[in-house]
């Protein structure tokens, strides 16, 4: 066993795994694993820089990290850093940041190796479920991108586009500052228009349609899972691995585009910071169903993390 620390910082959440893993035997044994939203990505669409206090906000997180770190006595860490600081001019400050903090550099992932790392997580404990068939399509929708992978054992093809939650929500669902309480038809129809664009180009490279499993991963899909089987409370254990409808998802997308924050805020298993951004992910996840024709999807709470700390071990 290798005890490993993983640390993915995208553009609305940075989480931690710290894990052993028996590269031997494929076995992961989870003895960490949290998630902080720091919305690192406020305002990058806009204005191309990483905001100070958004920064701050997830200097704090590290520090809380390197603190649980040390305790567990992880052997070795990877900090994998993706959408929101690949595209901020003021990259190096955040990078300072992390170095001083964990003693490690950021690795900012091309959305390319974000896809393989997903597609890992996510995969290695469901290619011995027979009963699913593949390819997979694992989606990963995060905050400012989501990352679409095909393949079966291994990637066969991936591709990144930068329709995520955050990024959705900031382009189309914000007026005057503030997020729209709801959405009109207007706004909802330009942010489909801008989904379906995306999808257009994935399908250049990326063969959508021949998956027969599509596999849904990260917070939007997640929390969407959550609403279906109506919890009282997060809990990872009954989403992972839940199968989600296409009608259910349809259903959930359509009452989260039309509600209201005070209404979506008192969701038990909502996480106050996707409130305004839930609605978001969940259409880019309806639209991708829509796409493939898919009946359903599978749930995973393992993800780019575990990905991370595969390769680590």
């Amino acid at each position: 066993m290798t005890r490993v620390a993983a640390i993915d910082c995208g553009t609305n959440s940075i989480r931690l795994l710290v894990a052993d893993c028996d590269p031997e035997t494929g076995e992961l044994a989870e003895l960490d694993r949290r998630m902080t939203i720091v919305r690192l990505g406020q305002g990058v669409d806009r204005t191309g820089r990483l905001a100070p206090e958004a920064l701050e906000r997830t200097f704090a997180a590290c520090r809380e990290y390197a603190a649980v770190i040390k305790e567990y006595g992880a052997e070795r860490l990877r900090f994998v850093a993706t959408s929101a600081s690949r595209d901020a001019e003021n990259r190096d400050e955040f990078v300072r940041g992390v170095v001083d903090i964990l003693g490690v550099e950021p690795e900012v992932i091309s959305g390319d190796q974000e896809a393989e790392f997903s597609f890992t997580g996510a995969t290695k404990e469901l290619t011995g479920h027979d009963h699913l068939e593949r390819p997979f399509l694992v989606v990963d929708i995060g905050g400012g991108s989501t990352e679409l992978v095909v393949g079966e054992e291994h990637v066969r093809a991936a591709r990144s586009v930068d329709v995520g939650c955050v990024r959705m929500t900031e382009r189309h669902l914000v007026t005057d500052g503030a997020v729209t309480d709801p959405p009109t038809e207007e706004q909802v129809a330009a942010m489909r228009a801008d989904i379906e664009a995306a999808l257009d180009l994935a399908e250049r490279t990326v063969p959508l349609r021949e998956a027969r499993t599509l596999v849904g991963l990260a917070g939007s899909v997640t929390t969407v899972s959550a609403i279906a089987q109506e919890l009282p409370e997060y809990d990872s254990a009954a989403i992972h691995h839940s199968r989600i409808s296409h009608d259910k998802v349809r259903e959930i997308t359509d009452w989260l585009l039309h509600s209201t924050h005070a209404e979506r805020a008192a969701v038990p298993s909502m996480h106050p910071g996707r409130v305004d951004v839930i609605a978001a992910g969940a259409l880019v996840l309806l639209a991708i169903m829509e796409r493939i024709g898919a009946e359903e999807v599978v749930v995973s709470e393992h993800d780019i993390l575990d990905g991370i700390a595969w390769s680590v071990a």
